[in-house]
């Protein structure tokens, strides 16, 4: 079959934030390919109300009721919904976009059943730089990675973390170092703010190997990622700083990698792993 005689993929979202409204936006502008099916979110009316400006009116439904419409299904939700979510699609041969990848490290059983229907999981680059270099180094051998993250302090505020020891930031006059650890321990402590060192985690040496610092620093206004990698085939150093979204929570460029993904799709020449 042609590149032009392949059939419209239809995709639904799950999840109506800041994320999600943008995508649902560029999905009813055009591209190639694909066609906005269907959106989830908790307020129907609400969220009816936020797409009224779309070309082509689409049904908002309950998460249960997007899988017969949709092959697609972007996960823009709180990650305690992930297993709904991916679940039907996947026992029915579909593709599953995940961007709550810190849920995944709790519900693995979603990638032993995407192998045995045919479906597939991806984790998008989301809002981190490198992660094709980080998984072109693990096809060799990875000594070590490390990641280093700095947020502004609302948008870190209210993680379970810092409730749970008591740590208070809303008022500090300079940085502080607020976690050391691992991706995986970061996703119970942080499940709102680390899904990219997850998604580091997952590509490279996993996520008890890599090693994570998060700091809280009061004069940033973007979300700062510094990544260190050493293995037998590169060494390497990247630092992104994120431009936050509407929730202080995400950064911009996690809508547009999606975006970028979706382009990937279809496209005749595909750039990047």
């Amino acid at each position: 079959m042609s590149q032009s005689q392949k059939a419209t993929l239809r995709v639904a979202i799950a999840g109506l934030g800041a994320v999600g409204l943008k995508l649902a936006h560029e999905l009813d502008k055009g591209i190639e390919g694909l066609a906005l099916a269907a959106v989830s979110a908790r307020d129907k009316v609400a969220a009816a109300q936020r797409l009224s400006g779309l070309k082509k009116q689409v049904p908002v439904l309950d998460i249960a009721d997007l899988e017969p419409l949709a092959d697609v299904v972007i996960e823009c939700a709180p990650s305690t919904l992930l297993p709904a979510i991916a679940t039907p699609f996947l026992k029915n041969g579909k593709i599953v976009i995940v961007l709550s990848a810190g849920a995944l490290l709790t519900n693995m059983d979603l990638v032993d059943l995407a192998k045995a229907h045919g479906g597939q999981i991806v984790v998008p680059t989301g809002a981190l730089i490198g992660l094709d270099a980080v998984t072109a180094a693990a096809q060799g051998e990875i000594q070590s990675v490390k990641m280093v993250t700095r947020k502004p302090v609302k948008g870190l505020l209210g993680a379970p973390f810092l409730t749970e020891n008591n740590i208070r930031i809303e008022d500090i006059k300079e940085p502080i170092r607020i976690f050391s650890g691992t991706p995986r321990e970061a996703a119970v402590g942080f499940p709102a703010n680390l899904n990219v060192a997850v998604a580091l985690g997952l590509a490279g040496i996993g996520v008890d190997r890599t090693t994570l610092d998060i700091w809280a620093d009061p004069a940033l206004d973007r979300n700062t990622h510094t990544v260190e990698v050493v293995s037998d085939s590169a060494s390497f150093t990247m630092t992104i700083a994120n431009i936050p979204s509407e929730n202080p929570k995400t950064g911009r460029i996690t809508a547009l990698s999606v975006l970028a993904y979706l382009r990937k799709m279809n496209a005749p020449l595909r750039v990047g792993t």
